[in-house]
């Protein structure tokens, strides 16, 4: 990632209790969009037991792509992004152009917002 010197280009991204699948296909959405941290082959993987799991992954808004096309789900997803206002706002459109988005929740502080959409399948 290119974003070190610009920490306000950084996002990161949670999804939480869905199917590796569906995580997998949301990560690769914003790949396709932005750079990451993470590299293609680095596929979610379920974790033995009762525990929630959480899969992460960093994005670069600095890093540009290409706009993503729209992906299927095997059911709605909820995801958790973590930046800079406009950052964040970027990944929410990258998000837009593969899903059905909807806010469902926000916490906004002096520099950074938190949101929490569901994606679902258009």
């Amino acid at each position: 990632m290119n974003s070190a010197d610009h920490p306000e280009a950084q996002v990161v991204v949670a999804i939480s209790g869905q199917a590796k699948e569906d995580a997998h296909a949301v990560f690769g959405v914003l790949r396709t969009a932005f750079g990451c941290d993470r590299a293609a082959d680095d596929v979610p993987q379920d974790v033995p037991g009762k525990r929630p799991t959480v899969w992460t992954a960093t994005f670069d808004v600095f890093d540009v792509r290409t706009e993503p096309g729209p992906v299927r789900l095997t059911e709605p997803v909820t995801a958790t992004l973590q930046g800079g206002y406009t950052a964040v706002d970027s990944l929410r459109k990258a998000l837009a152009s593969a899903f059905a988005v909807r806010v469902v929740g926000t916490a906004s502080g002096d520099q950074e917002e938190e949101v929490q959409l569901r994606l679902e399948s258009r």
